[in-house]
Formats: C-alpha cells, structure tokens, sequence
C-alpha cells in the first residue's frame, strides 16, 4: 500500500479534550499514515501544548508557526511539508473512524483519484445531529459545485501534485476549502464521494453564528463572483445562488440552524 500524509492544523483556541479525541483516531487507524503533520498556528495555549508534548510517536512531526496566519495559509504549509503525494485532511476538534483510511486509500490509488471525500455524522454535545450524504460522482460533485461545497473538508484525500497545479489553500474567509476544490476540479481534478460515513464533524450553536453575518456573506459573494468571471457559473446560477444565501446568512442564528438541518442535508 502507498505510503500517506496526514494534516492537521490547531490553534490556540482549540478544545485540549477534542484535540485529543481527534488525533487518536488517527493514531488508532486500521490503516495507518506515515506522517501526522500537525501545525501549530501560532502559540497554542499551555493545556493544547500539554496535548501535543504527550505524544511520543515516531510519525507525528510538529510544525510551530511564530504566529496565527490562519487555516489556509496554514494547511498551504503542511502540504508543502508532506513527503508524500497522498495526503488526508483531519481537523482538530473532530474524529475519524478507525477503518476511515481503510477504506479511502486503495479505493484513492485504484481509481487515481485527486480529490476524494465520504459522508460524515454532525454531532452536538454527543448528540447526532444530522448525517450528510454528499454527492457521488465526478459529473455529480462538479454539478453540486455549482451552488454548495461538493465535499467535506475533514474527510478529503488530496493529490498533492494536484492541490499544487491549482496553486494550494489560500486565505479566504470560511471557504477556503470550497475555494481550493473548485481551482482542482477547474485544473482537470478527478473527484468522488464515498457513500460511507467515515467521519463525525463536532459543531455548536457558535458553528451557527460563524456561518452567517454580513463578513461571511461578503466572502462568500466575493468568491461567487470569482466562479462566474472564471466562467464556473452562468450570470443566471449567480443569482439563483446568491440571493437565498442573502436571506438565510443575515437571518439569527437560531433560525440558519434549523434551515440547516431541514434543508441542507441529505
């Protein structure tokens, strides 16, 4: 079996409990990576850095950053640090499922994939809270792309020769994967979704409040604007898009949650 990365990016705001709980289902993996690459996004608390200090594993390299550039330049870095040209994603407050790797690296390497994802639990407080079914196919996921994100950032394997052809993570506020999947998909990426729930994303009502207000809909209106000067989307899938998104993205955040939870998921 090939060889593979995995990445991670923490932050001094991080829970010490969930940062745990997530690099242990790497660790715990029936298949395991040959890196764990964790960085630091500049200084972490002394709980956090208590975390990391526990672990004496021979794949786990740490990269401290002297301060908090963000997720994407972050997750820039770690991609360029991978020895390898399979790399996963992880996010430190979230977990994955022991066979996760199991299941998503021969299937990436027998069908030369690019870009691959799978389907994922939302919880809360121990609580499932949705289950979200993404799209399938190639032709389906660059459909999907058209108005939402086609994968779920935690879950993806990434080609890194690939991510480097579409020019890498960048900064962009709370899209920063969204971004990255469609510059892939733009520059030829082969895409699928795994139907199998491989991973369980933590959200809060705070998860709620971060994706909406007017600075996350000026992102998100920037970077549709972006798909259609790049001809990704028509004028009319524009619109079609960005008005509901109006709407829902200036509305409580009590009331985006449960548009979230009724309409959003499969």
């Amino acid at each position: 079996m090939e060889k593979f990365s995995v990445i991670m990016s923490v932050y001094c705001k991080e829970n010490p409990e969930y940062l745990k709980t997530a690099i242990d289902s790497i660790l715990n993996q029936t298949l395991l990576p040959s890196e764990f690459i964790i960085i630091k996004d500049g200084p972490l608390t002394e709980e956090l850095d208590k975390v990391l200090e526990g672990y004496d594993n021979p794949i786990i390299r740490i990269i401290p950053l002297t301060e908090n550039v963000g997720l994407g330049p972050a997750l820039a870095i770690a991609v360029e640090a991978a020895t390898n040209e399979i790399i996963c994603r992880m996010d430190s407050d979230d977990y994955s499922d022991p066979h996760r790797f199991e299941h998503q690296i021969p299937f990436f390497v027998e069908n030369n994939l690019d870009l691959l994802g799978s389907n994922a639990v939302e919880f809360m407080d121990d609580t499932k809270v949705s289950e979200r079914t993404m799209p399938e196919t190639h032709e389906q996921i660059c459909q999907f792309a058209k108005k939402r994100n086609p994968l779920i950032h935690p879950t993806i394997v990434l080609r890194k020769s690939k991510v480097l052809e579409a020019g890498n993570y960048r900064t962009y506020y709370l899209v920063e994967d969204y971004d990255l999947f469609v510059r892939m998909i733009m520059c030829g990426a082969k895409c699928y979704n795994l139907q199998e729930t491989l991973f369980y994303v933590r959200v809060s009502r705070d998860f709620f409040n971060r994706r909406g207000g007017f600075k996350y809909y000026k992102s998100i209106r920037k970077f549709f604007r972006e798909l259609k000067k790049k001809k990704f989307i028509t004028t009319m899938e524009y619109f079609k898009t960005m008005f509901p998104r109006l709407v829902i993205y200036l509305a409580p955040g009590f009331v985006r949650q449960k548009f979230y939870e009724k309409k959003l998921r499969g």
